[in-house]
């Protein structure tokens, strides 16, 4: 196993809450693959503010240069970057309509949140890009849980006559804290997941793109939501439900009982 890969292996088995701390450990370690690392491990986005229209956007490793980070709404690094990548006239407009459409569907189902889309050009005539979604939970009391959703969308789109071919890579990190109250203890749940899918889509025109990949990332959320909650909260509370019982277990255990009994009599 070369380095790369065994630095991501270890990832997979830190805790999520420390991303950032230990991605950054591992890069004073290894210096050589902090590039490598840091493309290819997730992490929960930053909230930016755009100083010349004030928005909020997100930042991350697909609108970053150095130091500086480039804003959707204003096409301008912060700081300033001379050399900073841009995406050409044509592709900007698409993004533009792009943080437009996303920022209606973020409003629609997070109901606040943050939301930020970025182009780029591809090498083989095609083009790619990424959709950023966040919205943090924060506690109005100390009895009130914090958390946070981060969404990371990229796909890449190749044209082919009057079809695109779409690979979409989505990722959702989510992380949940009950703050300590009385003596409740502390809990703290975090976690990430991937999924990858690849469709065929008519295009009339470049705002079809905007409206196939709308369709994609809608889709893809819908079902990473309904895994998270139906699998991985459902064992979650099957584990808890396994190891202290809330009824009293002779209790349960007539009452089991009686059920038996009461089937055994109207099969008869």
């Amino acid at each position: 196993m070369d380095t790369v890969s065994s630095m991501l292996d270890l990832m997979r088995r830190l805790p999520p809450t420390k991303i950032e701390e230990n991605v950054e450990l591992l890069m004073q370690i290894s210096p050589d693959y902090a590039d490598d690392l840091s493309s290819n491990v997730d992490q929960p986005l930053k909230l930016r503010v755009d100083r010349a229209t004030g928005k909020e956007y997100l930042a991350c490793v697909y609108n970053q240069d150095g130091e500086s980070f480039r804003s959707p709404w204003s096409n301008e690094y912060d700081p300033p970057s001379d050399d900073g990548p841009v995406p050409p006239p044509k592709l900007r407009k698409l993004e533009i309509a792009a943080n437009e459409a996303f920022d209606t569907y973020r409003e629609m189902y997070f109901e606040g949140g943050v939301s930020s889309v970025f182009l780029w050009d591809l090498d083989d005539g095609g083009f790619a890009g990424v959709v950023l979604l966040k919205k943090s939970l924060t506690p109005a009391s100390p009895s009130e849980p914090s958390g946070s959703w981060d969404s990371i969308h990229v796909f890449e789109t190749l044209e082919r006559g009057r079809q695109a071919h779409y690979k979409l890579t989505s990722t959702i990190m989510l992380q949940l804290d009950q703050t300590p109250w009385k003596h409740d203890g502390e809990i703290s749940l975090s976690g990430s997941m991937t999924r990858q899918t690849e469709q065929d889509h008519p295009v009339q025109d470049a705002t079809s793109h905007v409206q196939n990949v709308g369709r994609m990332v809608e889709d893809m959320e819908i079902k990473m939501r309904n895994l998270l909650q139906e699998v991985y909260f459902g064992k979650t509370r099957d584990v808890v439900h396994d190891l202290r019982s809330l009824d009293d277990l002779e209790k349960t255990r007539k009452q089991r009982e009686l059920q038996k009994e009461l089937v055994g009599f109207i099969k008869r």
